[in-house]
């Protein structure tokens, strides 16, 4: 059986266990009839010498047998014995020639040869003294005619049971296997045309088959997000690390093309570092992307002191103090990843001052409002146009081009700034009018998400 499919297994499984099933029925009515055809043939030898006990009586000394006594009824012979065990009326049954000994109101077995009897005796009390023993004798039944009937019946039926059960046995399989034929020709389908976003059919209930492809798809769904997310690191690093390459091979033809004075050569060593913090920066931004995209790093929540930790990241900033201002509510605390919200901050004080006018300011609150804990940092900067807004969470899009420079970044810090927000189960909001400055802030639900 190693090289049948399932479904054909588990139809010989179930064909053999209705044969078995079917069997043991049999045997079990084979049972029942013969015990059945036994009690029948006793109570009808009781019935039928019980019927002739008030039909004997002694008259002056000599037997008197009434008019409805009955000799024979039915099969059941009836005899009657003195009380010396001799036999005064009645014939024995020419094969019955065993010598039974007379017992009062039981009904018993006897074989003779290979013939089987039922005897019955009741004594019959005619005075103080005296009586008679009044037999029955019936030949039981070889052959009951209902055992006959059901033998032949499991016969005819058995050959058309073992088929139908093997027609409904292989329909029941090929149906609860249908969905997992729909999961392998899916995969098959997604192997061979590299297509993630297909999915199984998810049929009702909620058994094994429901659950397994639920399964299915959420590894496709993870497949297609991971897939997704690789393809999107790739474009964006050979998009983004373009021009950083460029300038340093510009650079390195120039500096091996003509010959450089020691100042220059310092110049373009600076500029080659310059451009290669800028891809180092670059990689590292676009892999903490992937990761939080492909949910591979994954928010490691803890309870953490919000309200020292907002202020121990505004310490830390290499900002002047009096241009970088924090208010912060004492004991908000919340279930989060330290390190991610500390990257959170850091993009957005860092946005606000790259953004901002010269001496301008970013003030920086955190406080538990409408049920929900409001993390804002603010800055009195350019701001940001109405229909720009949207946007600005798309990576690497810059609102002002001409910030690309030295003062501009790769447009990744907001992008990252929303992903941590969806990772702790928050969200981000956005303020701004050009010329007076922006706000960003944090949404984060007082219970979050573990």
């Amino acid at each position: 059986m190693k090289g049948l499919s399932v479904k054909v297994k588990i139809t010989i499984w179930y064909v053999l266990l209705m044969v078995l099933m079917a069997g043991l029925m049999l045997s079990f009515l084979v049972l029942v009839s013969g015990s059945v055809s036994t009690q029948t043939a006793m109570d009808q030898l009781d019935q039928a010498v019980r019927a002739n006990l008030t039909q004997v009586d002694m008259v002056d000394g000599s037997l008197q047998l009434g008019e409805d006594f009955v000799f024979s009824d039915n099969g059941v012979y009836i005899l009657v014995y003195s009380q010396s065990e001799s036999l005064l009326a009645g014939q024995v049954p020419v094969s019955f020639t065993a010598s039974e000994p007379f017992q009062n109101g039981l009904t018993r077995p006897v074989s003779v040869g290979a013939n089987q009897y039922y005897v019955l005796d009741f004594w019959v009390p005619l005075s103080w003294e005296s009586g008679v023993w009044l037999r029955g004798i019936l030949e039981a039944p070889e052959n009951p005619q209902l055992l006959t009937n059901l033998m032949l019946i499991a016969l005819i039926l058995m050959p058309l049971l073992i088929v139908l059960a093997a027609l409904g046995g292989y329909l029941i399989a090929h149906r609860a296997f249908h969905p997992l034929d729909q999961i392998t020709s899916t995969a098959a389908a997604i192997s061979e045309a590299s297509d993630l976003s297909r999915r199984v059919d998810i049929p009702r209930g909620n058994n094994e088959f429901t659950r397994l492809a639920r399964t299915f798809n959420q590894m496709f769904a993870r497949l297609e997000r991971s897939f997704d997310a690789e393809q999107q690191f790739t474009a964006d690093a050979s998009h983004e690390l373009r021009t950083p390459v460029a300038v340093i091979k510009s650079a390195c033809e120039y500096a091996q093309r003509y010959g450089e004075s020691p100042e220059e050569q310092r110049e373009t060593l600076a500029m080659i570092h310059r451009q290669a913090d800028r891809m180092t920066a670059l990689i590292g931004q676009l892999l903490s992307i992937t990761r939080l995209d492909q949910g591979t790093h994954i928010a490691h929540q803890e309870k953490v002191d919000l309200s020292g930790l907002v202020l121990e990241v505004c310490q830390d900033q290499p900002y002047p103090q009096d241009r970088l201002l924090a208010q912060v509510e004492p004991g908000i605390t919340a279930r989060a990843d330290p390190a991610l919200l500390t990257r959170l901050l850091q993009n957005l004080i860092d946005n606000g001052f790259k953004y901002g006018k010269e001496g301008g300011h970013v003030w920086v609150s955190l406080r538990q409002e409408s049920g929900e804990i409001q993390l804002t940092v603010r800055d009195d900067g350019i701001g940001i146009p109405k229909d720009q807004q949207e946007k600005v969470w798309q990576r690497f899009y810059q609102v002002d081009t001409a910030r690309t420079g030295e003062k501009g970044g790769a447009g990744l810090g907001l992008s990252m700034v929303q992903k941590i927000a969806q990772a702790h189960g928050g969200t981000m909001s956005l303020e701004s009018i050009p010329d007076l400055g922006s706000t960003f802030t944090l949404h984060l639900p007082l219970s979050q998400p573990a």
